[in-house]
């Protein structure tokens, strides 16, 4: 996997250490070539800098091709990745959660907050029951099940059509939720159950796999990257490759950076900078920024809820670069609105 990026956003610093000399000031970095590919441009290890794409072998540059994903079935629907990205909805049915926790924490709370974000515009909705933020407690499985079973069953039968995702990391979860209904894994582990892969191809389902350093018990202790960006893409292209070796179907695979999961302030600004590097795997990228406390580093909002205007920003820029294809939101209204102006004003196709 050969990435490139312009090396006035990289991270000079952590790129100097990586490849052990000073780098130029303009240019093009690209990682993921062999050593003689990197020799042969000026470089060491898997990297090297030129001047432009233009100067790179026809080899690398043909790696460098991106196209767009493939449409994905959910819900009995094909889902294009052309125009405006999709909204994912997030519907937490716990008393935990870092921005929501206890606001649909029963079944008929759940449900009316998922219908509520499918009259703000949602496309799919994603429902969990174990929180995710840094240092939440474990969750057992048949609490879990208890929390997020009995919404997917409701939502089956009030909105049928509606793409319902399961977030969790548990296997025997996952199979219970696409049992009832789920037609996406959303797994922040990306396979780390070691059922899970085999639980995804015997559904036939879609899943997506997220980059995380570390767990969410320990995740935000101390994050290190020599190149956070490579890095992430390679452990990205690493998990795909193990979900396909399992037999799930890699036309049926999201990626997630993970934004704030094992990350510091400075490694999200950089890959929200470069998330156009992803694309070279092949896959629907799914981004999650919403109310995340690097957003609250940057504004100085400490209240999660209050971040609507500072996570609409990021949708809105990724957007209009055309990073994401997904957004995974807590406030679907202004997300749409976001993406409404973007589409307007961006050079991409208009919303739909």
């Amino acid at each position: 996997m050969i990435l490139a990026r312009h090396l006035s956003l990289v991270d000079r610093d952590a790129l100097t250490r990586r490849l052990g000399h000073a780098i130029p000031a303009e240019g093009v970095l690209l990682t993921g070539l062999s050593q003689q590919q990197a020799a042969a441009l000026g470089g060491t290890g898997d990297a090297a800098v030129i001047e432009s794409v233009a100067h790179a072998p026809a080899d690398v540059q043909a790696a460098l091709r991106v196209t767009t994903p493939a449409p994905i079935e959910l819900a009995g629907r094909a889902w294009a990745f052309e125009g405006r990205p999709w909204i994912l909805g997030i519907v937490n049915v716990t008393p935990d959660s870092f921005s929501d926790g206890g606001r649909a924490s029963t079944t008929d709370a759940a449900v009316r907050h998922a219908l509520q974000l499918i009259d703000e515009g949602a496309d799919w909705l994603d429902v969990g029951g174990e929180s995710t933020r840094p240092g939440a407690a474990a969750v057992s499985l048949d609490d879990e099940c208890a929390r997020v079973l009995p919404v997917i069953e409701a939502l089956q039968q009030k909105v049928p059509a509606m793409p319902l995702s399961i977030d969790t990391s548990k296997a025997e979860v996952a199979r219970r939720a696409l049992d009832a209904g789920a037609s996406l894994v959303n797994d922040v582990t990306a396979f780390g159950d070691p059922l899970m892969a085999g639980v995804v191809a015997q559904a036939k389902a879609a899943a997506c796999l997220m980059h995380m350093q570390g767990t969410p018990r320990t995740m935000q202790v101390e994050p290190r990257y020599d190149d956070v960006v490579h890095e992430v893409a390679e452990s990205l292209g690493e998990s795909i490759g193990r979900a396909v070796e399992a037999g799930v179907d890699r036309s049926r695979l999201f990626i997630d950076p993970g934004i704030g999961f094992g990350k510091t302030l400075e490694h999200n600004v950089t890959l929200l900078r470069h998330l156009e590097a992803l694309r070279a795997l092949g896959a629907p990228i799914l981004l999650g920024t919403s109310r995340k406390s690097f957003l609250g580093a940057l504004t100085g909002e400490k209240d999660a809820s209050k971040r609507v205007v500072s996570s609409a920003a990021t949708v809105a820029i990724a957007a209009v670069r055309g990073q994401a294809d997904v957004f995974r939101v807590h406030d679907v209204k202004a997300t749409r609105e976001a993406l409404a102006v973007a589409h307007a004003l961006g050079p991409r196709a208009p919303a739909r």
